[in-house]
């Protein structure tokens, strides 16, 4: 990978941390003071933090889209995404559940066996609750993986026009779930519209799109398809959701593509190249674990302040560990286990 295609990936995942961050920031002080009002409020407040998810699922549509146009074969796509998501997530299961159950979270604790289930990712499928309510995102993010997947597996992926027509075919289809509602009151299938994703396809689809429009022009064939659909996502979010969602889409979908053209020199600061390498388990343990320590702590007569001070050095503190001694060296295992594998398996079958 060259030192370029290096640096707008760094600046991708500053971008990604400070999404996070701010995911973080609106749990600890808006979300916090709505499910604990007994507490004392803070005296600062991120109302807006929650749209940090928005922008992780425009970069994951950049970021998968790249990983699976430079992969060889589809196991290598799922041993990629395996390696990425489940260990990282797998301690945070076991961090949340101990943590949770030792300080004592009203309403969000869960049973060991509640847990376990938590651990194939798609629980919600099946109607199990999550270990913390930040994982509804990863079930959206594993029905993106899976769209991608089929694309790749039926060769679709390879011919660009494929992707977009799927795409525009899935917005499509997402305002004509709206329309049928609002003016007919008809309530289509609610399976249908949740394996498909087309609560958040348009989110992904800018990101594909911003992935393309960075591509050296000799390589940009379908540059104008692209504007199309990402046109046709920022009509979507305005019609299904408001007008400041399709200004949210435009915005972040303009940041993701000055960042991944390596224009936001500021995202390389150290302090942000960090927080985007701990972005994932920093986004899968500051929940449940925050709010814990919280109200343990306002309960021992800490001040809301130094007990949300307290409880965000505790999540990133244990965020860089699992990034630096579980995520990182648990990919890098995975990967050179399934390289090896894969390799023996050529020549036994050769």
């Amino acid at each position: 990978m060259s030192g370029a295609v290096r640096q707008r990936l760094n600046q991708l995942d500053a971008l990604r941390g400070l999404a996070a961050m701010a995911v973080v920031l609106f749990h600890f002080s808006t979300r916090f003071s709505e499910l604990y009002p007994q507490a004392a409020p803070q005296a600062w407040s991120v109302p807006l933090g929650y749209v940090g998810v928005n922008l992780f699922f425009i970069i994951s549509g950049f970021v998968i889209f790249m990983t699976v146009e430079r992969t060889a074969r589809p196991a290598d796509f799922v041993v990629s995404r395996i390696s990425r998501l489940y260990p990282a997530y797998w301690v945070a299961i076991i961090l949340t559940f101990c943590i949770t159950h030792a300080l004592s979270l009203p309403g969000k604790t869960v049973s060991l066996t509640t847990a376990l289930a938590n651990g194939l990712m798609f629980h919600g499928f099946f109607r199990v609750a999550h270990v913390d309510g930040v994982y509804w995102t990863l079930e959206v993010e594993l029905l993106f993986y899976a769209l991608i997947l089929a694309l790749f597996v039926t060769g679709r992926l390879a011919k660009v026009h494929w992707v977009h027509w799927v795409l525009l075919g899935l917005l499509a289809l997402r305002l004509a779930y709206h329309f049928a509602a609002v003016w007919w009151g008809q309530d289509w299938s609610r399976t249908v519209f949740r394996l498909l994703n087309l609560r958040n396809i348009a989110w992904f689809a800018l990101g594909i799109c911003c992935y393309q429009w960075v591509q050296p022009l000799s390589e940009r064939k379908h540059a104008a398809l692209a504007a199309y659909t990402a046109g046709a996502a920022l009509l979507s979010l305005v019609l299904t959701q408001s007008a400041l969602a399709g200004l949210l889409g435009l915005g972040f979908g303009l940041i993701v593509l000055a960042a991944a053209r390596g224009q936001l020199r500021w995202l390389e600061a150290r302090p942000f190249v960090w927080l985007g390498a701990i972005s994932y388990p920093l986004y899968l343990l500051h929940e449940n674990i925050g709010w814990a320590v919280m109200l343990k702590l306002q309960e021992l007569s800490w001040t809301a302040g130094w007990a949300c001070a307290a409880a965000l050095t505790l999540v990133l503190a244990l965020s860089d560990a699992v990034s630096r001694w579980v995520e990182r060296p648990a990919m890098r295992w995975i990967r050179a286990f399934y390289r090896q594998r894969a390799g023996a398996l050529q020549v036994s079958s050769s």
